[in-house]
C-alpha cells in the first residue's frame, strides 16, 4: 500500500506565496510522474504540474511563470512553490503520483487527500 500525504496549504492575500509539499510512502520501488492537480468548486479537476522522474516538467497555462513544481527522487517528495497567488488559484490541492511497489510491477495510480489553498484578502 502508498500513502501521499500533502501539507502547506493555508490562506494567502492575493500576490502571496505557498509551498506545498507532498511525501509518499509505503511499499515503493520507484514513482513515474508525480503531479498537482487542483479542483475548485463547481469545476473539474484540472493539472497544475508535472515532473517525471527524469525532471522533465509541464505546467498547466494558467499557473506557467508563477509556479514551480520540484521533486526529491531519494525522498520521494515532490514540492510545489506557488508566487503571484491569485483568488482563482482558491481550490483544494491535490498530489499525484504513478508508483510500481516491485521491479518491473505493475504502475498503478495514487492520490493524496488534498490541500485547501485559499486566496483571498
Amino acid at each position: 500500500q502508498v500513502q501521499l500525504v500533502e501539507s502547506g496549504g493555508g490562506l494567502v492575500q492575493p500576490g502571496g506565496s505557498l509551498r506545498l509539499s507532498c511525501s509518499a510512502s509505503g511499499t515503493i520501488f520507484s514513482i513515474a510522474t508525480m503531479a498537482w492537480y487542483r479542483q475548485a468548486p463547481g469545476k473539474q479537476r484540472e493539472l497544475v504540474a508535472a515532473i517525471t522522474s527524469g525532471g522533465s516538467i509541464n505546467y498547466g497555462d494558467s499557473v506557467k511563470g508563477r509556479f514551480t513544481i520540484s521533486r526529491d527522487n531519494a525522498k520521494n517528495t515532490v514540492l510545489l512553490q506557488m508566487n503571484s497567488l491569485k483568488p482563482e488559484d482558491t481550490a483544494v490541492y491535490y498530489c499525484n503520483g504513478g508508483v510500481r511497489s516491485r521491479p518491473a510491477g505493475a504502475l498503478y495510480d495514487y492520490w493524496g487527500q488534498g490541500t485547501q489553498v485559499t486566496v483571498s484578502s
